[in-house]
């Protein structure tokens, strides 16, 4: 559909809708990437891409995501560590492993885990 521009009368064409992706996980839940040997609990999630474009740029071309899906946040384990982890939907899947996540701030975010869910605390709902 065209709508008139009001300076010039003219049809406008609208600017083009990004694509709509919707979040396959929710905060809480236990994920581990499709790729590499690592896993953790989602507490935040990005709707696109939103980190830095020096952060994107680092990944390399052949196995670097789409901007256009959910990247997650996630208190994240591997074999040696605990971080922080930013990871695109098309590399996460859903751990069934029934473990808890073993990170030092899951107990400020979380209270109960029940498997593969961690249940957000009371004040950090919305």
């Amino acid at each position: 559909m065209n709508y008139p521009d009001i300076s010039t009368g003219c049809p406008t064409i609208p600017a083009a809708m990004p694509p709509v992706s919707h979040a396959r996980f929710a905060i809480g839940d236990v994920v581990k990437h499709r790729m590499f040997a690592f896993r953790g609990v989602i507490f935040d999630i990005d709707p696109v891409f939103a980190n830095s474009e020096e952060w994107y740029e680092a990944i390399p071309e052949d196995i670097r995501p789409h901007r256009d899906q959910p990247f997650y946040h996630l208190l994240a384990e591997n074999a040696e560590s605990s971080y922080v982890a930013y990871v695109s939907q098309q590399n996460l899947v859903a751990d069934d492993s029934d473990e808890p996540v073993d990170h030092p701030a899951i107990s400020g975010l979380f209270d109960g885990f029940a498997p593969g869910r961690y249940q957000l605390r009371r004040e950090h709902r919305h």
